[in-house]
């Protein structure tokens, strides 16, 4: 086991109620054998007063502990309390029962299943002695004295099971002395001191003694000895063999029982070996005319999650349920798999997005599925989690489409577990923070302030781990809130933020085109202290980011509090950990940091975790989700993950700074493009939500098509330079003709592509991207020589130039004053190293919306520059963007409703 994985180490633990001293004395002789063969034993005491419910509640506790391999409840239970010791016996898990006391164990004894099942272990080390002693069991005559659960009846069956013909003997059986005298093996457990006589017994028999009393003998100190059920003296004559006692069978029940908990741990890792699945996939009725998304997500049953997390690897105490469709997965999981190598990870991206859409979800969804439930790999999809804006604005839902979806795509599209409102919670709370403590600031005296931020509390003053933390700050090593002089009270207490240099704004989970710019503090209880603020939506607030680019709890923490929110009017940044604020967002964090688990129309599972904005921010799910799928899936496994708007945008962040805060180096790119969008990148006439489409969109037209494959080139180009191969998808409609496919996949293996292939899973589900999946596997395991595009200690503007000119095709950049100055402060208070997250239209290669194909001879416009310091970026804002969407004139809610029989939700697609 330790070959198998160095830090492993079996589990043990000993549960006792009450406090009897015989019940101790077994349970040290435990431990201290434990201990000596390496297994880490726990002794779990529950005092006399404990009920069953409270003996129950520890076991299950216990059961769930994937670190435990064997339980053991010590009989008897001594509680004040009546406790059925059937139904406490019941409870432990057969797989961690290595008493063997279990009805499941115990049935599957006495049908023989000896190979799937724990031996109780007073039985099983009478059967280890008998075959010390080189008798054969098969053939000869046994006699069993007792029928106990724990040693006479699985005796009988453990004989029975090796080939004896066995009698068990008992308190009403006739003529004991007889039936003793035919056996070959005797093996007693009646309880009753020296009642075997030596004449009973026949001449070279094996005789195995259980019985543990105490007789009087003064001659002992104690006034008493201990005896066994046979009679020593007089049956040592007449044996072949016999058991002393004590020092007999005892220390061999000790050794199995620790040979049992060395069983169950060997069964725990070969029945847990990480990439060994035992998944099932859920098959798919297709059809011809492929209906509504939403009717074919609930046209699947989706398996239970709790089952499909089994499939994949993950134990009962790593993940937390959240009904039967979903599920959080806890991050201990990280230390389990430390030790593992990791599966092939694929980033999926696409050409510059037009308004006819590339699929780009709805094809990583059908890799997966390819993948996985065709191709039998495992694989793992990992993917954001859309914001409810779009989904009840104009976009719509994000789970895929037709026959490649996430389901139920309602729960996926809409609350999920909460993590996007936890985000809200927390940033608005840093908003609150901000506003209040300028207001305190600005109404209070520098000693009134301290007094209030340090109060009293027991006729003593004491500051906070984080107030101690903003005292180091400032280089003030005191941590006595009555020894700070009136010159040390005042830089503690005062942060004196620039009301203009706030950079925090408020975020709600909503389209709102009127809360783009607004004045807060208009009531009369504000004093007066207004000022113009704003709303972004959620997914655009910087903690969203910090969620996605997290590595641990304790990562998360630090940047959160890192988190610069304003300047002082000095010209210092202010933190999260300068408002106090850092340990309350931990807290209002600490469960969205958890992977959410969901599956395909297929049955593939699929991490859904993190969302953060694809322009200001970087448009990637989260690392801790992909490191987690790729530890599950194997050294042969997939992790599919995606990449928001089009390769020059989401994928160039996923490469320059996803990957280098994760330290994963992906091994294949998938560019989804499709013939439509091409065909508008060539110059194609716009179209217009509802109206029917041009025919250049749905006639042949070679000509307009190879002209807008230059876009598709120039992005296969962008990926290129990363040194990674890519894999182009051409995402089939049916207006396509045979010439335009083959023309794309033409022209993308001449640009570079290793392939291109055609798909059809929007139709047909991972059936229809079969021939992806088997590019993408072949690609994988082709050289790859991955490589940053520039290095983060270059000056801030020339990491933006590189950006610019070798993915956009810019001729160079120009830093407009505010965005000058932000590069001089930056730079001074030490961001200067950060990676670039560049803000910047998604609908162009260039800062023009309208410029489709590759446009040229342009030079990028930075505007402004601002930090996402937690999150670990600055992003040059190019041009303007709403970080709020607005509500069109026919918004999808018109057609979203619930069901009230039902409880089903209408309209979503």
């Amino acid at each position: 086991m330790k070959l198998h994985d160095p830090n492993f180490r079996p589990g043990l633990v000993v549960l006792q109620v009450g406090d009897r001293d015989d019940s101790n004395l077994y349970i040290s002789m435990k431990l201290k054998a434990a201990a000596e063969i390496g297994i880490n034993a726990t002794h779990m005491r529950l005092p006399k007063t404990a009920t069953e419910e409270e003996v129950l509640h520890s076991i299950t506790e216990v059961n769930e502990n994937s670190s435990v391999h064997g339980l053991i409840v010590q009989l008897p239970l001594d509680s004040v309390h009546q406790i059925d010791t059937e139904k406490v016996t019941n409870a432990v898990a057969p797989e961690k029962d290595v008493d063997g006391l279990t009805s499941i164990n115990a049935g599957k004894l006495s049908r023989g299943d000896l190979g799937d099942c724990f031996i109780p272990c007073t039985p099983n080390g009478c059967m280890e002695l008998i075959r010390q002693t080189g008798v054969s069991v098969a053939g000869k005559r046994a006699v069993v004295i007792g029928r106990s659960k724990i040693v006479g009846a699985p005796m009988h069956d453990l004989l029975l099971w090796n080939h004896a013909t066995v009698t068990t003997c008992h308190s009403k059986t006739a003529d004991l002395a007889g039936e003793v005298g035919k056996a070959d093996i005797l093996v007693v457990g009646i309880g009753k001191a020296e009642m075997v006589k030596g004449e009973w017994i026949k001449k070279g028999a094996v005789v195995i003694d259980c019985g543990i009393n105490h007789v009087p003998d003064e001659t002992k100190p104690s006034g008493k000895r201990v005896v066994g059920d046979v009679h020593y003296a007089s049956a040592k004559e007449q044996a072949g063999f016999i058991t002393p006692v004590p020092g007999g069978v005892g220390p061999m029940t000790v050794a199995m029982l620790m040979a049992n908990t060395v069983l169950g741990a060997k069964r725990f890792l070969e029945s847990h070996q990480p990439g060994k699945w035992n998944i099932s996939y859920t098959k798919l009725n297709l059809q011809k005319a492929v209906p509504s998304d939403i009717v074919i997500s609930r046209s699947v049953v989706p398996k239970h999650i709790g089952n499909l997390a089994r499939e994949v690897g993950l134990l009962s105490d790593e993940v937390e349920l959240y009904g039967k469709t979903k599920a959080k997965v806890q991050l201990n999981i990280i230390k389990r798999l430390q030790g593992q190598p990791d599966g092939k990870y694929v980033v999926v991206t696409g050409i510059t997005p037009t308004p006819l859409g590339e699929g780009k979800s709805t094809t990583t969804i059908g890799l997966v599925q390819a993948l996985g439930a065709h191709m039998k790999l495992n694989v793992f999809a990992c993917v954001r989690q859309p914001s409810q804006g779009p989904t009840f604005g104009i976009k719509g839902g994000a789970a895929g489409g037709g026959y490649s979806q996430v389901i139920p795509m309602e729960e996926f599209n809409l609350h999920l577990t909460g993590d996007i409102h936890a985000i809200t919670a927390a940033n608005n709370l840093v908003a609150a923070a901000i506003d209040a403590r300028m207001f305190h600031e600005s109404t209070q005296t520098d000693k009134a302030l301290y007094n209030r931020l340090v109060p009293l509390s027991g006729g003593q003053r004491k500051f906070s781990p984080v107030q101690i933390n903003r005292l180091k700050k400032l280089g003030i090593e005191k941590t006595d809130p009555s020894t700070l002089t009136e010159e040390e009270i005042t830089r503690f207490a005062r942060l004196d933020i620039d009301p203009s240099a706030v950079t925090w704004q408020r975020v709600l989970d909503t389209n709102d085109r009127f809360l783009r710019k607004i004045t807060i503090g208009q009531s009369p209880t504000e004093k007066g202290h207004t000022r113009e603020a704003q709303f972004d939506i959620t997914v655009a607030s910087e903690i969203m980011a910090v969620l996605a680019l997290t590595s641990s709890l304790e990562d998360m923490r630090q940047r959160l509090a890192n988190m610069v929110v304003a300047t002082s009017r000095s010209g210092q940044p202010i933190t999260t950990e300068d408002l106090g604020v850092c340990g309350a967002l931990s807290v209002l964090m600490k469960d969205a940091i958890k992977p959410n688990l969901m599956q395909t129309l297929e049955g593939t599972p699929v991490f859904v975790h993190a969302g953060p904005f694809a322009n200001i921010a970087h448009g990637n799910s989260s690392i801790l989700a992909d490191k987690i799928a790729l530890k599950l899936v194997g050294p042969e496994g997939f992790v599919v993950t995606e990449a928001g708007f089009g390769a020059d945008i989401g994928m160039e962040k996923f490469f320059n700074i996803k990957c280098r805060y994760s330290g994963l180096r992906p091994h294949v790119v998938v560019l989804v493009a499709t013939v439509r969008a091409l065909k508008m990148h060539g110059g194609g006439p716009m179209v217009t939500a509802g109206m029917p489409l041009p025919k250049e969109y749905i006639e042949e037209n070679l000509e307009l098509l190879e002209k807008g494959c230059s876009n598709m080139k120039k992005q296969i180009e962008n990926a290129k330079h990363f040194g990674v191969p890519v894999v182009v998808a051409v995402n089939g409609f049916k207006s396509d003709t045979a010439a335009e496919l083959e023309l794309v996949c033409s022209v993308a293996k001449a640009a570079g592509a290793f392939d291109a292939v055609r798909c059809s899973h929007w139709a047909e589900g991972g059936a229809g991207a079969v021939a992806l999946g088997q590019a993408v596997q072949r690609a994988s395991e082709a050289p790859s020589n991955f490589k940053f595009l520039y290095d983060l200690e270059l000056p801030i503007a020339d990491k933006i130039r590189i950006i610019a000119q070798k993915i956009y095709g810019a001729d160079d950049i120009e830093l407009l004053p505010e965005a000058q100055h932000k590069v001089e402060l930056y730079t001074k208070q030490g961001f200067g190293s950060l990676p670039i997250c560049m803000a910047k239209t998604h609908l162009s290669l260039s800062h023009e919306a309208d410029k489709k194909g590759v446009p040229t001879g342009f030079t990028v416009p930075i505007r402004d520059i601002r930090a996402s310091v937690g999150a670990g970026f600055l992003f040059p804002l190019v041009g303007t963007m709403p970080t709020i969407p607005g509500l069109p004139t026919r918004p999808c809610f018109y057609d979203i409703d619930l069901d009230p029989e039902t409880e089903q939700v209408n309209g979503l697609f």
